[in-house]
């Protein structure tokens, strides 16, 4: 006697048209989701009111004047490295080290400010500076890409790996240009004389990133979208068979790729030694080489949704920091928080993608009863 299959009270199935309000609709109800989620837990640990802990994170981050320039500038920053990893993603070239290639840029950005200053006037300094952290970022770049291409190594370990040998590499000059000596630091470069310092624009020292950042996103959007290298990124991350097939060398993209990516990092190295922090250190990028990962995924690996994405993780750190100082709370509940805010975003991608289709509810009660 054959037993009739009993069907599953739900199954998941992958979403073939996805209308294009789905995933707005989708991303918005997991942030509402998550605020609640969040308020619920306040309530339950500390005791106090959910909207002023959201009130502390919006005032962390726009409270004054220099909060929302500081802000800004930090948005602009994550969104220059997020920018630079994206062309390698679209080639499906798992690049995660941002954080090297950036460091890589520092170094050399911080390493004209300090051999060449007194040999040269400031705006050759500037132009050697911005030529040295592009090519170092860029070398930075080639190299996983050039073993990649050429014996097929593992991407994703190699790049990692350079961002270690950037860290002890910048730890290294630290010492070797420590001032005052035996403090291990390098302090404030040129500080009595600015030489390689960037111009500051209309009166205030936070906007060149911001305009820097705005132009970038631009043109990597565009290069990205309508030019011949951007469709050959794309087609190599579709497919490389593919890609060979209609003539595309793909050992040459992926080369050429990683430059760029390597590159566009060491133009953000040289924004935080030039402009942003005028000093050098391991801990310079911050993780945002890291960060940009999550940046350029949660964006579809799109440059205008990355202003979005970037804006959104920089006001969550932000706010975070405050309410630890005006709450008297671990720092580790405002991370919590922060956590929960960003795993409702990312697991979101899952109902955008997937849909769950439950079993007919009289389907279910008529079974129940046998």
């Amino acid at each position: 006697m054959n037993k009739k299959t009993r069907e599953p009270l739900f199954h998941i199935t992958k979403r073939v048209n996805i209308p294009r309000w789905l995933p707005m609709a989708v991303r918005l109800s997991a942030i509402v989701m998550a605020l609640l989620v969040c308020a619920l837990i306040s309530v339950l640990l500390t005791g106090e009111n959910p909207l002023s802990i959201y009130g502390t994170i919006l005032s962390g981050s726009f409270g004054s004047t220099r909060k929302t320039w500081v802000t800004l500038q930090n948005v602009a920053m994550l969104l220059i490295i997020s920018l630079a990893v994206t062309p390698a993603f679209r080639m499906r070239f798992w690049n995660v080290g941002g954080e090297g290639q950036t460091l890589a840029g520092c170094l050399a950005a911080a390493a004209c400010m300090i051999c060449l200053r007194d040999v040269m006037p400031s705006w050759l300094l500037m132009i050697c500076m911005f030529i040295a952290s592009l090519a170092a970022g860029g070398l930075w770049g080639f190299i996983p890409a050039f073993f990649k291409a050429k014996w097929g190594t593992n991407e994703t370990l190699f790049t990692l790996m350079m961002n270690y040998i950037a860290t002890q590499l910048v730890a290294y000059f630290c010492v070797v240009w420590e001032s005052p000596k035996g403090s291990g630091q390098i302090g404030v470069i040129n500080q009595k004389t600015e030489m390689g310092w960037l111009p500051v624009v209309g009166g205030q020292r936070y906007l060149l990133p911001v305009l820097v950042a705005v132009a970038l996103c631009a043109a990597m959007y565009i290069y990205l979208t309508f030019s011949k290298h951007g469709f050959e990124i794309s087609v190599v991350g579709e497919s490389e068979r593919t890609a060979h097939y209609v003539g595309i060398k793909v050992e040459k993209v992926i080369m050429r790729t990683m430059i760029l990516s390597g590159a566009v990092c060491g133009l953000a190295g040289l924004l935080l030694v030039g402009s942003v922090n005028h000093t050098l250190t391991t801990t310079l990028v911050g993780g945002r080489g890291f960060t940009a990962v999550m940046v350029s995924w949660l964006a579809k690996f799109n440059p205008i949704w990355m202003i979005v994405t970037s804006f959104l993780i920089v006001v969550l750190e932000r706010g975070a920091s405050e309410i630890s100082t005006n709450f008297g709370l671990n720092k580790s509940f405002s991370d919590i928080l922060t956590g929960i805010i960003l795993f409702f975003i990312i697991g979101s991608e899952f109902f955008i993608r997937y849909k769950v289709n439950f079993r007919h509810a009289a389907e279910a009660e008529k079974e129940a009863k046998r």
